[in-house]
């Protein structure tokens, strides 16, 4: 895998071969485990393929989040609410490691400082690429924009499809789950829902 770049993010294109090798060898044992041949032709490549695939969704371990928002912070006199929302989220269950995914809706009230607005993304993308409960996805976001840009408040709404409650246990298909957490003016009930009302808004 790639070595974290200077800003705390880097697009991952290299692979640790070793750890790529050693997957793909526990994948093989699976394969066979369950019945099927990874000789057959269809899985001959599959062990190697999921190896550097679970190496690609975990890369968010040796990405450093607060360095991603410290790259960009800017000085600025502004004090109203900034919001990103419907950012992508993917993530796997760490219960079962099976995919959850949805949006993410994000706001803080600056306190002196901004941020550039792609790094609040990015933070989503180095929490979610770890093996993840959303709960904890949740706080980890929120707790990084505050005690890195340290603004007057910080609000994280998370809505998620689980795999694990698709497909298998309950296999309810459209359940989904909403997370949030919230700290300084956003546990304040006006300026909460203000948040709130913003992110269900359609603003053609």
């Amino acid at each position: 895998m790639s070595k974290k770049a200077e800003n705390g993010y880097q697009k991952i294109d290299r692979y640790n071969e070793e750890v790529i090798n050693d997957i793909a060898a526990q994948y093989e044992k699976i394969l066979s485990s369950i019945g099927e041949n990874p000789k057959r032709e269809g899985l001959l490549k599959t062990p190697e393929r999921v190896a550097k695939a679970l190496q690609f969704l975990t890369h968010g371990y040796d990405l450093d989040a607060a360095e991603i928002l410290k790259s960009a912070m800017f000085k600025e006199d502004y004090s109203q609410m900034v919001i990103v929302k419907d950012i992508e989220v993917y993530s796997m269950c760490e219960h079962h490691m099976l995919p959850f995914f949805g949006k993410a809706h994000i706001a803080y009230i600056p306190n002196g400082h901004i941020v550039g607005l792609s790094k609040i993304p990015r933070v989503v993308d180095a929490f979610a690429r770890r093996l993840q409960v959303q709960e904890r996805l949740t706080n980890e976001i929120r707790d990084c924009i505050q005690s890195t840009l340290k603004p007057a408040g910080v609000a994280v709404v998370i809505e998620c499809k689980h795999m694990c409650m698709s497909m298998r246990g309950i296999q309810k298909q459209n359940s989904v789950t909403t997370t949030s957490a919230f700290t300084g003016e956003f546990v304040n009930e006006k300026t909460r829902s203000e948040f709130l009302r913003l992110i269900a808004a359609n603003l053609d």
